[in-house]
């Protein structure tokens, strides 16, 4: 063999080695393990009302009139219907406004074994509604399960973020996004007549919640806390560098040992950033505002408003109205497969053209499925090209906006600013998705199909923003996707100087009229 040879030889083999170094065993358990228990069970909660939805209007009807004397009246079985569904999203806003809190005290693992308390509650109490006659016992168990929706949206992406390696911290965070979409498919799947979508068996639909939750329960323990909270705010360097070693399935961790240090000794000084602190900071302001306007766009544009559609859509297309639960399950199968499309490609194409290219294709087709639901009557063959709109926009949304903003979330922000960051992201995302739930139907009754322009407006602005104000974060550390905020906020980033041994050894020089805004300067008041 040639010198040559064995050189591109040994590469190829070293190349392969960090490969299989970086997705290790620990690091799919606990990605696999996070998601199952967390946010599967968001995406099973957004989709398992929707088959027993007449036999829970019936069962509020006899709770009512056994209590009352007299059938409800529809005024209010519809409001007590209202609030089944959107006190969801007021339980998730609820459960991101204690996301700092908790996480302070328990960390990001036990965060999330703490969180399954909730979930398991809520199943027991939504499953017992029926046999003890209170419909209470279910509108309580939906405002249970949002509040652990809104932990698990804010811990599990923060989790996900410390404990992998930049290299693949894309792919690995797109697990959040993929397990959601499994999660609306389990309830679409259990939802069928054939296995709990019955009379007399829709209370299990909510009891095989507790299941995720129990899985999480007794596997995560197993598994290391973030070796960068152990770091930051425990302190613990044996314990981070243990860590490392079971995530990253390798021996020598001092290289990230040292990222992190660096980052630790440019803020050792520095606490716990509050929201009002994070929102009032020069150097992350744009970093903020991105994340609002990605997390409104996520709940803003219009997938929500496509399943108050598809059933009437598939009707109107000449597909049998006992077939269209079947066929229903077609669009739960697209979202599954382009979130992991995105999941394979987000390394190689990065998150910028992922989110542009999904929000900018959502907005293409909504302005054509607004043409084919306007003339649909006009020809045989245009429902079916709305169903095919249907399912393009549910692809587009999934193969980008439906799991990055998590990821660039936990991308933007420094260790201190993190959990701040995510309350933020939280419950923007939360009250986006109250404010649809709510305004929708009135949008819809005024527009009528024309509603789905306004979602394509939210979605071309929001391709338009993050065309001109996003950066490309894949490969990146903090310190450089700071720096890349660094001219939009027209300040430097005070960890610039120490930080930049982080990205492969690069030298940084300060300019001089920023040396003032070194962290020891800045951090008198304790704060980023």
């Amino acid at each position: 063999m040639k010198p040559s040879e064995k050189d591109s030889t040994d590469s190829k083999d070293s190349d392969s080695t960090k490969e299989k170094l970086d997705w290790s065993c620990s690091l799919i358990v606990a990605s696999l393990v996070g998601a199952f228990g967390s946010s599967f069970l968001y995406g099973y909660n957004l989709s398992v009302v929707n088959a027993p939805t007449p036999y829970i209007k019936s069962f509020y009807n006899e709770s009512w009139e056994r209590r009352h004397g007299h059938p409800i009246d529809q005024d209010t079985l519809t409001l007590l219907w209202s609030v089944t569904v959107s006190i969801f999203a007021i339980g998730g806003l609820v459960g991101t406004l204690m996301v700092k809190l908790i996480g302070k005290v328990l960390g990001r693992k036990y965060t999330l074994l703490v969180n399954n308390g909730f979930a398991i509650t809520a199943a027991l109490l939504m499953a017992c509604s029926l046999q003890a006659g209170a419909f209470e016992m279910l509108i309580l168990g939906r405002f249970v399960m949002g509040v652990d929706g809104g932990i698990a949206l804010s811990v599990l992406p923060m989790y996900l973020n410390e404990i992998s390696p930049k290299e693949i911290r894309g792919a690995l965070g797109q697990v959040t996004a993929i397990f959601i979409c499994i999660g609306v498919f389990a309830g679409q799947l259990l939802g069928l007549p054939e296995l709990l979508g019955k009379e007399s068996t829709w209370p299990y639909l909510f009891g095989v919640i507790a299941v995720p939750a129990l899985v999480q329960l007794v596997s995560l323990p197993f598994l290391p806390e973030s070796p960068r909270y152990l770091l930051f705010e425990k302190h613990d360097q044996a314990g981070a560098e243990k860590a490392f070693r079971i995530f990253l399935g390798k021996e020598d961790v001092s290289r990230e040992v040292e990222e992190v240090l660096t980052e630790s000794r440019a803020q050792r000084n520095i606490r716990l950033a509050s929201v009002l602190e994070l929102l009032r900071s020069p150097w992350v302001r744009w970093q903020v505002i991105t994340v609002v306007v990605t997390m409104a766009c996520y709940q803003l544009c219009g997938l929500n408003a496509i399943w108050f559609y598809t059933n009437s859509i598939f009707g109107k297309a000449g597909i049998p109205p006992e077939k269209i639960p079947y066929i229903t399950l077609s669009t739960g199968g697209i979202e599954t497969l382009a979130a992991i499309f995105s999941g394979l490609v987000i390394e190689r194409l990065g998150r910028r053209p992922l989110l542009m290219g999904g929000f900018g294709l959502m907005a293409v087709f909504f302005g054509i499925l607004t043409a084919t639901l306007t003339l649909q009557d006009h020809a045989p063959w245009i429902p079916y090209l709305s169903i095919v709109c249907i399912l393009a926009v549910i692809a587009s949304f999934c193969s980008g906006p439906g799991g990055i903003p998590f990821i660039l979330t936990g991308e933007f922000f420094q260790q201190p600013q993190r959990p701040a960051a995510f309350i933020i992201a939280g419950a923007v995302n939360w009250l986006s998705n109250f404010a649809v739930g709510l305004l929708f139907p009135f949008v819809q009754k005024s527009l009528g199909t024309y509603c789905f322009l306004v979602f394509a407006v939210i979605c071309l602005t929001g391709a338009i923003y993050f065309y001109f104000v996003l950066p490309e974060t894949k490969n990146r550390t903090h310190a450089e996707i700071s720096q890349a905020f660094a001219k939009r906020n027209k300040v430097s980033p005070p960890e610039e100087n120490t930080d930049s041994a982080v990205s492969d050894n690069k030298v940084a020089q300060k300019p001089e009229q920023d040396s003032t805004f070194t962290p020891n300067n800045y951090v008198k008041n304790g704060i980023v």
